[in-house]
Parts: C-alpha cells; structure tokens; sequence
C-alpha cells in the first residue's frame, strides 16, 4: 500500500469543503474532477441557469499569495481550453452561460477558511 503525498491528501481535503461549500451556496455540483485531452477540470457546476467552471486551490496558509496566486494568466488559459473540451464533449449544455469561479481554501490548523470568488476571470482578460 503506498502512502498519500500529504499535499495531494491536502487538496482532496479541500475538493471535499469546496463541494459542500458550493452545495451550500445552492450550487449543483455536475461533475468532479473532469479530464479532458487538455487535462481536469476540478468541478462543473450549475448555479442557476449559469454553467461554472470551479478552479479548486488549497493551502496550508495564505503565505506566499496564498491559493489565489495559482491562478495566474497561463493557468487560466489552460482552464478556458479545457472548458472549450468539455463543452465540445457535452454539446447538451454549450447553449447555457459559463463562467469561472475560483474556490480558495486554506487550512490553518483544525480551522477552514475559504472564499469563493465568482466570476473570477474571463477569457479574454489578458
């Protein structure tokens, strides 16, 4: 049996708060953990009539920009592609708005903190 690297148990950790974050929020998680020739999507979502692609970042702490800080330009890129795949994959809801959200989680101790910010970035915006 091999042993879990502690970031990655970190990350599924965080995957896990971020669902039932989102489900709070009155998301409807449509998938988790999509691949796509271009790589995965962490969560497709629904909030109301708008199709959400979740980018998932964990951390330890907000030290070093924190989780927000992964998203950078390349980063968003990428996601914009694999968006592109899925709905290519799932012509049933190319006709729905999208967007992208960023859920930031960081883990201090026993205590959560997390944000969720909507609409987080659109193409285009480089």
């Amino acid at each position: 049996m091999t042993a879990t690297a502690p970031h990655l148990a970190l990350g599924r950790q965080g995957e896990e708060r971020a669902v039932e974050h989102l489900r709070r929020l009155g998301y409807r998680i449509m998938a988790r953990n999509v691949r796509t020739r271009f790589g995965e999507l962490d969560l497709v979502a629904r909030d109301g009539d708008t199709l959400v692609f979740c980018e998932v970042k964990t951390r330890r702490d907000g030290d070093c920009g924190g989780p927000a800080a992964a998203i950078d330009w390349r980063k968003q890129q990428r996601l914009v592609r694999l968006a592109g795949a899925f709905l290519q994959q799932n012509p049933q809801w190319e006709e729905l708005e999208c967007r992208f959200d960023a859920v930031l989680l960081w883990r201090q101790g026993p205590e959560w903190r997390i944000q969720v910010i909507a609409d987080a970035f659109r193409p285009g915006w480089w």
